[in-house]
């Protein structure tokens, strides 16, 4: 069985054209729960098993030559979980950066986190500040946590800080542009996403980067978090890869019909 899952693997590495990849891939890192429940194990087996996923896929991209990775980790909305279970995350948080850094100083990887941080534990505030200081000066790809975050939070953040860009400089509503906006985003000098992937088997935004997905190309899958593997990566590349990205346009094929 393991044999014949290499097969299909090399395969869908074959059907993959390495010229035409993402530059930006995001995911929405659900199912961990689900994936933890079928097996008869607590919830918190699931985050263990899904932030090791993490690592192996964000792996994987980098060796493909993908610049930016950004990953849903945690919602403004998820603080209601239970309390236990909000606990193991973070807690997974803090052993994931503490473990990283040494990671990102061989790699260069750049790591860096979006969201509201402020509810966060002192512990974990002082990690990100120090995963993004030591990321600064790398010029490897971009990792980009979304944590505690949410994409009508973000817009509302960026919307507080231009308005106050406004007062500041005398600037009217009429002059304002979407790139004025954009750059008090977290994600402010990253490009938008090329591609979204949704495991779990659920088709919907769930929040997250509503301002930077707008021309993004979605791949859901009913695979939960934990199992996407190499080969569904691929298979969302090339599911990517069979689409007419036109951006509001037509195809030039389409001009005569």
């Amino acid at each position: 069985m393991a044999l014949f899952g290499k097969k299909r693997t090399a395969a869908a590495r074959e059907s993959v054209d390495r010229t035409r990849l993402p530059q930006h891939v995001a995911v929405i890192l659900d199912g961990n729960g689900r994936w933890a429940r079928r097996r008869g194990l607590p919830r918190t087996a699931g985050h263990v098993a899904g932030a090791e996923n993490f690592r192996t896929i964000a792996t994987l991209c980098k060796n493909m030559g993908i610049k930016n990775f950004t990953v849903f980790a945690f919602s403004t909305e998820n603080w209601k979980r239970p309390t236990e279970e909000v606990a193991a995350i973070m807690k997974l948080l803090v052993q994931y950066l503490q473990e990283s850094i040494e990671k990102m100083e061989k790699d260069h990887i750049r790591l860096h986190f979006w969201g509201d941080l402020t509810p966060l534990s002192d512990e974990l505030k002082a990690l990100c500040a120090t995963t993004d200081r030591i990321s600064e000066g790398y010029d490897g790809m971009n990792v980009n946590v979304c944590l505690n975050y949410g994409g009508r939070d973000e817009i509302m953040y960026a919307a507080r800080a231009f308005a106050q860009e406004c007062l500041d400089a005398g600037r009217v509503p009429d002059k304002m542009e979407p790139a004025m906006l954009e750059r008090h985003l977290y994600s402010a000098g990253v490009p938008d996403p090329d591609l979204i992937i949704r495991p779990s088997g659920e088709e919907r935004i769930s929040n997250f980067l509503l301002w930077q997905s707008a021309y993004a190309e979605y791949y859901f899958t009913d695979v939960m978090w934990p199992d996407f593997d190499e080969e569904e990566l691929l298979r969302a590349f090339v599911a990517y890869q069979q689409r007419a990205r036109r951006f509001g346009g037509i195809d030039e094929t389409e001009k005569d019909g």
